[in-house]
C-alpha cells in the first residue's frame, strides 16, 4: 500500500490551530468586537474630553492610542493564542508530536509511526481529507487532524497518498 514520510514541526501545529481559529465564527466575532469596541469607547472618551476641557492635545493622544489599539490588537491576540497553543502540551507531548512521521495505508486502518509510537486509526473513524496549498489534513475528529506539510515530505507521493486515503474513508463510511 501507499506510504509517506514527513517531518512535523511546531510551525505546522501553529498553522493548523490558526486555520481552525480562522474558521471559528465565534472567535472571529470576539476579535472584531475587541478591535472595534475598545477604540470606539476610547474615542467617545476623547470626544468628551475635548468638549468638556477643550484640550485638543490630550484628545489627539487618546485618538492615536485608540487607532494603535485597533491596528495592534489582532497581532497581540495572535501572539497570545500561539502561546496558549503551546501551553496546552507538556514537554513529553511535544517530543511525541514533533519529528519524523510515517503514514502507511492499510486495508482496515491508517498506520502512523511517530516519535510518540505507533497508532492505528480505523478508516471508519476518519472524517475527511482536505487539501490546501501547503498542507494536507486527514481529519480524525471535528477539531483534530493528521497534518501533513507538503514541504517536509521526505518519501512518497503525497498527492496519490491523499487520494487513496480519501477513497478509503469514503469506502468505509
Amino acid at each position: 500500500m501507499l506510504e509517506i514520510e514527513y517531518e512535523f514541526r511546531e510551525d505546522d501545529l501553529v498553522h493548523f490551530n490558526e486555520l481552525r481559529l480562522a474558521q471559528n465564527r465565534d472567535m472571529q466575532k470576539k476579535i472584531l468586537h475587541n478591535r472595534m469596541l475598545v477604540p470606539g469607547v476610547m474615542l467617545v472618551f476623547g470626544l468628551f474630553y475635548y468638549v468638556y476641557y477643550v484640550d485638543m492635545v490630550t484628545t489627539a493622544y487618546i485618538a492615536l492610542l485608540a487607532l494603535a489599539w485597533g491596528i495592534a490588537s489582532p497581532f497581540i491576540m495572535k501572539i497570545d493564542m500561539r502561546r496558549q497553543f503551546f501551553n496546552k502540551y507538556t514537554e513529553a507531548e511535544k517530543k511525541a508530536l514533533f519529528g519524523l512521521h510515517q503514514l502507511k495505508i492499510e486495508p482496515e486502518f491508517l498506520l502512523e509511526k511517530s516519535p510518540g509510537g505507533k497508532h492505528k486509526t480505523p478508516w471508519a473513524d476518519m472524517l475527511r481529507v482536505e487539501r490546501h496549498k501547503n498542507y494536507v489534513y486527514i481529519y480524525i475528529a471535528v477539531d483534530a487532524a493528521i497534518v501533513i506539510p507538503r514541504e517536509t515530505v521526505k518519501n512518497g507521493d503525497l498527492k496519490a497518498f491523499a487520494k487513496q486515503a480519501e477513497t478509503m474513508i469514503e469506502r468505509s463510511s
